[in-house]
């Protein structure tokens, strides 16, 4: 069975082989574990008994990921996260005793979620700049040819087909603030334990408050985010997740005004789709 690629009856037809590589088993649990890598780093740098030995072991195995393992896990622990972290013990028998060290599954679960969205967003961020580029550059290639403008589909006064480029250009740059504001807002779940309470990492460096409000920021920088989301429970808040899934609606909104002016278009003979 493949794993470096997402699968879905949409993803063969209309997703780019980029993001499904972003979305697939393999990345995402590749970057679980860069997860754990990173818990045990910090934890270490805060004074935990983690050796270099432990660390460079889990370093070297990120990439060796046993699915067939993993799944032999799972039908005995009933729980993906453990499983995984057995799968990683298994390869990583030095260092077992200290992956996901006072983590819960949400530790790896929503701050893997963050960092694979994060990394989708700017994806579409750049085809976004494509799609930006070409239509200024069709725009001002057409800027004087004049085509006629409508009102409720009813012939009203004439425009150009540049000017007509123009309004779904702007959309698409609407679109393209909108996806760097969503992606500047973007926070991890950073360590916050069962509920939210951190209670496991008070316990794990014996209630030193200032050592868990580290590790938290610690773990978040290492992710490359200035600090994680101040609040939460066992999860961070799905705000976040609606947020992505406006902007996708939007930017799939844009897709659809362009793309049904140039059907109406054809249909008039005014502009036609080339066919390869």
């Amino acid at each position: 069975m493949d794993y470096t690629t997402y699968r879905s009856p949409f993803s063969a037809r209309y997703a780019s082989l980029p993001m499904q590589r972003i979305f697939s088993e393999q990345h995402k649990f590749e970057t679980w574990r860069r997860l754990w890598v990173i818990l045990a780093e910090c934890e270490q740098a805060l004074g935990l008994p983690i050796t270099d030995a432990q660390l460079d072991e889990l370093r070297a195995n990120i990439t060796n990921i046993d699915f067939d393992a993993a799944r032999q896990h799972e039908r005995t622990l009933r729980h993906d996260v453990m499983a995984h972290v057995q799968a990683y013990g298994d390869v990583c028998p030095t260092a077992r005793p200290i992956i996901h060290l006072g983590a819960t599954s949400c530790y790896v679960g929503d701050n893997a979620d963050v960092l694979l969205l994060r990394e989708g967003l700017q994806l579409v961020r750049a085809r976004l700049v494509q799609v930006a580029r070409a239509l200024h550059a069709f725009a001002w290639q057409h800027k004087d040819v004049p085509v006629l403008g409508f009102t409720h589909f009813q012939p009203a006064q004439p425009t150009t087909l540049g000017k007509r480029a123009c309004l779904w250009l702007y959309d698409v740059l609407c679109d393209l603030l909108e996806t760097d504001q969503v992606l500047d807002s973007l926070l991890p779940l950073g360590c916050k334990g069962t509920t939210g309470t951190q209670a496991s990492f008070l316990a794990l460096f014996d209630g030193d408050v200032d050592k868990v409000l580290e590790l938290d920021r610690l773990t978040a920088q290492a992710m490359g985010f200035e600090r994680s989301m101040p609040v939460t429970g066992q999860t961070y808040s799905r705000k976040q997740d609606s947020r992505v899934l406006a902007l996708l609606s939007q930017i799939a909104q844009t897709a659809h005004k362009f793309s049904n002016d140039i059907r109406l278009l054809a249909h008039l003979k005014e502009v036609e789709e080339p066919f390869e």
